[in-house]
């Protein structure tokens, strides 16, 4: 079996597990959803969708978080941990997309990794989540499943971005990689993956991994 028939069965079994792929953060609008993905870094979703409620009846402008006092913006997300970087990142988000962007959410990486706090897995999601472009979501859930089940062999996010889009279907990768956050929370752990009963044993190439 060739990575690319592998990645195709791998997309195909997830469909069959998954047929819901969505994005796990809730938001109303493209830049609501860049702020929740700029809040999970290093935070669970869960945690991020109990904050953001208040945040975004707070701010519910581009121009509102641009003007907004960072020290205020801390003390709604101060439980996602990294609160200063992130409140900084957010307000500066919105102040370039207004300056550079015409008050519009950009629609490609290389404009979205400019922004304040973005880097390639943030802009990836939104490309794909909100644009419908092709786009590989490279966390730490497709890091790990991605080279147990012998698509990759690669730790390096972006390598396996790359890697990723030549195997996996433009059109399948951005739900592809939502469904892989699910599988990994759900049966392929980081630590005790449950190999015994996973679906996904006929193209792993590391069953019983510890």
């Amino acid at each position: 079996m060739t990575k690319k028939e592998r990645a195709e069965r791998a997309v195909e079994i997830l469909k069959e597990l998954y047929p819901e792929a969505i994005c796990s953060l809730n938001a109303s609008n493209p830049f609501e959803l860049l702020v929740a993905v700029r809040l999970s870094a290093q935070c669970t979703d869960a945690r991020v969708n109990i904050v953001t409620p208040a945040l975004f009846a707070r701010y519910k402008t581009l121009e509102d978080y641009a003007n907004a006092d960072v020290k205020e913006v801390e003390k709604y997300i101060h439980s996602c941990g990294f609160y200063k970087n992130k409140a900084e990142s957010i307000v500066g988000m919105a102040q370039k997309i207004l300056s550079d962007f015409g008050g519009e959410v950009p629609d490609n990486i290389d404009d979205l990794i400019t922004l304040p706090g973005v880097g390639r897995k943030t802009a990836n999601l939104i490309v794909g989540d909100v644009y419908g472009k092709e786009a590989i979501v490279v966390d730490t859930h497709c890091i790990r499943i991605t080279n147990r089940i012998g698509l990759v062999a690669e730790k390096d996010p972006k390598k396996i971005e790359f890697a990723l889009k030549k195997i996996i279907p433009a059109d399948e990768g951005s739900d592809f990689c939502h469904r892989i956050v699910l599988f990994g929370r759900d049966v392929c752990s980081a630590r005790k993956p449950l190999c015994s009963e996973c679906i996904m044993n006929e193209i792993c190439k590391q069953v019983g991994v510890k």
